[in-house]
């Protein structure tokens, strides 16, 4: 399937940084970074119902008790939501970096097998590659992934039968996969995916389709990107938006690509010029390629 059109307007929104976006009972979902902020919207409701939080979201999976675990900005933990999206339970599960002040918990969500795979990025304006990846579960708690330090870890996502990684630094502006053994936490034959075609084309979020193939969000571009399982591009769709951050298929009928963007790291200049940047856009597909992610294991 080749990508026609451009992504639309669907929801005006002011995300400092519109990150994690995915599509579960009904809602999207997603998470406003730099505003601590968990967001839920159905469509055809004209706002969304939202979660403060004590402290930065990263990302987030929804649980099988019906929980959702959240990847705040230096821990991981577990929060019990009210009808109206109200926090009502939030229990610490475990520290991440407690060590390192630089980082912070970013991009991440469930394996295939419903254990919560989640990078970090470095925060200091050297942007290091300090950052780690890591996996989380009830029977094993955290445990750090083997692969290479990165800036911005990026793009995690897994293939339909869950064996492949696809994960990035975004600095890097290439995308990644190893093997991936979700039992063991264990990777290997780290090899390059995809390398970005533009110079002003940074890999962002990520999500693959029921047909394997991979999409991602190019923050600076203004495209979500969809490559086929080979790594080849395949084709792009613009958003009036610079800074798209995360992309998810879903919708009623699993046909709806939807994407995140931000405001951050725009000048007056370029806001005035893209001023629905921070919206949710999206695009009608001509066939259902959504796959639900798996709920995590607790």
């Amino acid at each position: 399937m080749k990508l026609t059109g451009d992504l639309e307007l669907v929801l005006p929104q002011g995300a400092m940084l519109g990150e994690g976006l995915l599509w579960r009972a009904g809602r999207w979902w997603w998470t406003d970074i730099e505003a601590s902020t968990l967001f839920a919207w159905r469509p055809g409701a004209p706002g969304p119902r939202f979660c403060r939080l004590p402290d930065r979201l990263g990302s987030f999976a929804h649980c099988r008790s019906g929980r959702v675990l959240l990847g705040l900005a230096k821990r991981l933990a577990v929060a019990s939501l009210g009808d109206e999206l109200e926090l009502n339970q939030l229990q610490t599960l475990a520290p991440v970096d407690a060590a390192e002040p630089r980082t912070r918990i970013n991009d991440g969500r469930t394996d295939r097998s419903g254990n919560f795979v989640f990078g970090t990025l470095n925060e200091a304006k050297e942007k290091r590659a300090i950052a780690s990846f890591y996996q989380y579960s009830t029977r094993h708690g955290l445990r750090r992934l083997a692969l290479p330090a990165v800036a911005i870890a990026n793009s995690i996502c897994f293939s339909v039968d869950g064996r492949t990684m696809y994960f990035c630094d975004s600095l890097a502006q290439r995308i990644q996969q190893c093997d991936y053994d979700a039992e063991t936490a264990q990777v290997d034959n780290v090899r390059l995916f995809t390398q970005m075609d533009r110079a002003d084309a940074w890999p962002d979020g990520s999500v693959i389709d029921s047909e394997g193939c991979l999409w991602n969000a190019q923050w600076g571009a203004g495209r979500v990107a969809r490559y086929d399982p080979e790594g080849q591009l395949m084709g792009v769709s613009h958003a009036p938006a610079a800074h798209t951050s995360c992309p998810a298929i879903g919708g009623d009928g699993m046909d709806q690509l939807m994407l995140t963007t931000a405001r951050t790291e725009m000048t007056r200049e370029a806001l005035t010029a893209q001023p629905l940047s921070g919206s949710l856009f999206g695009l009608r597909l001509p066939q259902a390629l959504g796959i639900e992610d798996t709920l995590f294991d607790d």
